[in-house]
């Protein structure tokens, strides 16, 4: 103590030296009466010498920090009432003393956050780091000033290195080393000093931020048991990704420049894992990303964002299920004819439930609606897991694109107006969607437009080419793919027809799209005439039912159409049409295509109506 009394000159570093024993026997000495001995010693000198110590601070520090592991109660709890003091108290006193050991002091309270045994004390150490962000922030003239070892740190970039990295830093070992409610508190803490403090940051800062932060995915790409990582896919990925993108999004303008491309290559990554939760949440999150900062897109960030929707969307396509084939398997008549009966029972199945109606198969792999059959192994077993997972991502990316452009909701309302109006026969009542002009439509181009629409053309003419084999969808069901019913991609069928009709229409009608009108309308007339041309071979009639709000909405945007441009159209659809009228319809889609073959009508001159208010059923001869 008389030796501390003294206290200690600039740029010497004799408490250094004469506290290194203490260090020595806690590092040395397991004995649970020495060890708590050590400790009441540095307490003690700490409550009485803390205005003179200086360099001495590494060494208590380190003291700390080897009691924070211990397993004696008694021991762990001192400590850290002493580590408390420091940080609450003399801290606020002498932060100045203390810039040196700043590091080692968080380093410390980091390693009680990481000792399992005592989970109070990890989240009350949390607590105490976020509690040291304050000091960072409140007093960086200090930590600028402070030059002892620090010379070849330019003096801008002193509060990171000496401040701000080593609390983010230590947040990231927590989260990598701890359990699932202390890394959860750590993960939420690490995300709140961002973005209470992340105005100060400069933009070099955040690029070694994201950097730590980053490491929470690289954690998975180690070899572990398949538990733990399906674990730490679902909660802290998870968790950390959703917080990654608000932080992008509150401080848009700095970390857009240095950041964007990094994150997008996050959500992949995300995207393309064996995990349903993870492959949802990148989706979403890009999603949310995109629509929150949409309206300060330039046209080449655009172009990144229809970029990374296109690469997820090559990633997870399932293309093995048209290709799979069971191993030394041959079918005779007998078995066809068994499937073709089974085929229809798995699409008249969905009959039994009519608020389930066109829904895929796919669209919940949790579920258990396949077990091991003797057809099946594990290696095959394996493989229609990660098919499903991709299923779900694929179908997850086209709600992605349609929230992205419609924003979200607007098409279910959309769907449910036109049903309305058929059911009504007010066809020609004008529908306009409130949250319809809070999507993206309108910052974006044709051509990123048109990537978008490529891509869900492509994912159309893959669910429909899957539906259609039969011979494939059997052999997947009997090798033990799904359960009751055989597999289909209903969902994905309908729901990516309609996201691309909805911007096609969109776009036909937007007279700032002029110049592309013409590219809009011969892609829509092949578009739409393939899928008319498709649903008249569909022999389920639960199929065609899952079809019925795509086709009311095919019709209706048809029908709104100016003369000029629904006489292209009527011509190239009407046989399909016709074609469709020998199906038992829904008295709705009856409505609309007696609108249409009316229209259809009057435009090519084959009947006039007496007057405006038309009298259905009176023709006048044709001029």
């Amino acid at each position: 103590m008389k030796f501390l009394e003294k206290g200690e000159l600039a740029n010497f570093r004799f408490q250094k030296d004469f506290l290194r024993p203490f260090e020595h026997i806690m590092k040395k000495n397991r004995s649970p009466t020495i060890r708590d001995m050590v400790i009441r010693c540095i307490a003690q000198m700490v409550n009485s010498q803390a205005a003179n110590i200086r360099s001495g601070w590494k060494n208590i520090f380190a003291v700390f920090h080897q009691a924070a592991s211990d397993h004696d109660s008694n021991i762990v709890e001192l400590t850290f009432q002493s580590a408390g003091h420091i940080v609450t108290n003399i801290f606020q006193q002498h932060f100045p003393a203390v810039i040196d050991s700043f590091q080692d002091a968080i380093k410390c309270l980091s390693e009680f956050a990481c000792n399992a045994a005592f989970p109070d004390t990890s989240m009350e150490a949390i607590r105490l780091i976020r509690y040291c962000a304050k000091y960072v922030s409140e007093r960086p003239e200090a930590l600028r000033e402070y030059t002892s070892d620090d010379m070849n740190v330019a003096p801008g970039d002193r509060v990171w290195v000496r401040g701000w990295f080593p609390i983010l830093f230590e947040l990231s070992c927590i989260i990598n080393r701890c359990k699932l409610d202390v890394r959860t508190r750590g993960l939420t803490v690490m995300f709140e000093i961002m973005k209470s403090y992340g105005h100060t940051f400069e933009k070099h800062w955040w690029q070694d931020l994201f950097r730590i932060v980053f490491r929470i995915f690289d954690n998975m790409k180690l070899p572990e048991q398949q538990t733990e990582k399906s674990e730490w896919m679902t909660t802290t990925c998870n968790h950390a990704l959703y917080a990654i993108c608000d932080v992008f999004t509150h401080f848009y303008e700095a970390l857009n420049d240095v950041l964007l491309a990094d994150i997008f290559a996050q959500l992949q990554w995300c995207a393309k894992q064996d995990n349903e939760q993870l492959g949802k949440s990148g989706t979403n999150c890009l999603e949310n990303l995109v629509i929150s900062n949409g309206d300060k897109f330039s046209s080449q960030v655009w172009d990144q964002t229809c970029n990374c929707m296109l690469e997820i969307f090559k990633a997870t396509i399932p293309s093995v299920l048209l290709t799979w084939r069971p191993a030394g398997t041959d079918e005779d008549s007998s078995e066809k004819h068994l499937d073709t009966d089974f085929d229809r029972q798995s699409l008249s199945s969905m009959d039994k439930n009519p608020s389930e109606r066109g829904q895929s198969q796919f669209s919940n792999p949790t579920e258990e609606n396949w077990k091991g059959r003797p057809y099946g192994k594990m290696a095959d077993q394996k493989l229609f897991a990660s098919l499903l997972i991709k299923c779900v991502v694929q179908l997850e990316l086209i709600k992605t694109i349609d929230h992205i452009v419609f924003y979200r909701a607007t098409s279910k309302k959309e769907d449910a107006e036109h049903m309305a109006a058929a059911q009504r026969d007010m066809l020609d009542a004008e529908i306009h969607i409130d949250t319809e002009d809070q999507g993206m439509y309108k910052y974006m181009s044709s051509q990123h437009l048109f990537k978008l629409l490529d891509c869900l053309q492509e994912l159309h003419s893959f669910a429909k080419a899957f539906n259609s084999n039969n011979e494939q969808r059997t052999a997947l069901w009997r090798a033990g793919f799904k359960g009751k019913s055989k597999p289909n991609l209903l969902k994905q069928e309908t729901s990516s027809l309609a996201c691309c009709l909805r911007i096609l229409f969109r776009m036909y009608v937007d007279e700032d799209r002029i110049d592309s009108w013409q590219d809009i309308q011969q892609r829509l007339l092949n578009v739409c005439s393939e899928a008319l041309a498709y649903f008249i071979t569909v022999n389920s009639e639960s199929h065609r039912e899952a079809w019925t709000n795509l086709l009311l909405l095919f019709l209706t945007k048809t029908l709104k159409l100016s003369d000029e441009k629904f006489k292209a159209h009527a011509s190239r659809y009407y046989p399909h049409l016709c074609e469709m009228m020998q199906f038992d319809l829904i008295p709705e889609l009856r409505v609309v295509l007696r609108k249409f073959f009316l229209r259809t009508g009057a435009v090519f001159h084959i009947w006039m109506p007496e007057d405006k208010l038309q009298t259905p059923g009176v023709r006048s001869p044709p001029p």
